[in-house]
């Protein structure tokens, strides 16, 4: 974990407020436009933000929280109990939703959504590729950025404000999407879908803030296989993988606990996983949150 100081809290849209935390021990680790970070809060919760300040910024992250009025305690403590100048642990950042080079983007952003796509605009343009950006929300008020991502990029950024305009066409823009371009799309689950639809799957990043409604067969049990510890595990089918580690002693950081965020990723040795998660692990990973095995075992780098 990284020591910072809250050094600004700052309202940037209607239940929006921006953080920007200062490292107190020097420059902080470097980060790339679609990371994120794990941010334990003084109430015991921890909860993953979007990096959306600037990467060449060694001293600062910069993370915006939109207040759910479902919340489970997390933005709700943000909003209502965090001050300037409180010490707050950071963890290193981690991307699982990069932005791989192109000579053209099609960017779209649905209310906070934008967080990670801010970064990327910046990216794109400092890398003199061609690009456009869609920004839609509910109001106009409701959008953090807006006026800055016009200020900065022009034309380039379109804002639509869903309470008066209509929804963006995705169809029309697949259509007019030239051969290279790669779309990059975060938002609601219902822009999600929609953008699945309408885009080239080779072509379309996005990135989840909830997990996408799937099934999968029921679940078995199943054995983990620690090398390190020398533990070996019982899954059964109503415990998930980490809780199972967790409760045997071989903690795993975690997060989420959704699939979306990558905090309990482990690196399995042998054995095959059966991946539940929205994020897409790489070969010999996978995230114990949600994911489980298809073989008796698995065996991990515990």
């Amino acid at each position: 974990m990284q020591h910072t100081i809250l050094d600004r809290v700052e309202r940037v849209a209607d239940d929006v407020v921006s953080l920007v935390l200062r490292g107190a021990d020097g420059p902080l680790a470097p980060w790339t436009p679609g990371a994120h970070v794990d941010l334990p809060l003084p109430n015991r919760l921890t909860r993953q933000y979007s990096l959306c300040g600037d990467p060449a910024d060694r001293e600062r992250y910069r993370v915006a929280v939109r207040l759910d009025r479902l919340s489970r305690g997390g933005s709700e403590y943000v909003h209502l109990f965090l001050r300037e100048g409180r010490k707050l642990d950071v963890s290193l950042p981690r991307n699982n939703f990069p932005l791989v080079d192109a000579p053209e983007y099609l960017f779209v952003a649905g209310g906070i959504g934008i967080t990670p796509i801010r970064p990327m605009l910046r990216a794109a343009a400092g890398a003199g590729a061609v690009f456009t950006a869609v920004y839609a929300g509910r109001s106009a008020a409701s959008m953090p950025f807006a006026a800055e991502l016009r200020s900065e990029h022009g034309d380039r950024v379109r804002l639509v404000d869903t309470g008066t305009q209509t929804r963006p066409d995705f169809a029309a823009l697949a259509a007019g999407l030239s051969p290279d371009a790669l779309v990059y799309c975060c938002g609601p689950a219902p822009m999600l879908d929609a953008a699945a639809t309408a885009f080239p799957a080779e072509r379309l990043h996005v990135e989840r803030f909830r997990p996408a409604a799937k099934e999968f067969t029921p679940n078995t049990a199943f054995e983990v296989h620690c090398v390190r510890s020398g533990r070996t595990v019982r899954v059964p089918p109503e415990e998930s993988m980490l809780d199972a580690l967790t409760h045997a002693g071989s903690r795993v950081p975690s997060g989420c606990r959704e699939g979306v965020c990558g905090s309990c990723e482990i690196t399995v040795l042998a054995g095959e996983p059966e991946h539940r998660d929205d994020i897409g692990a790489p070969a010999g990973r996978v995230y114990s949150c949600v994911s489980r095995a298809t073989s008796p075992s698995l065996t991990v780098d515990l």
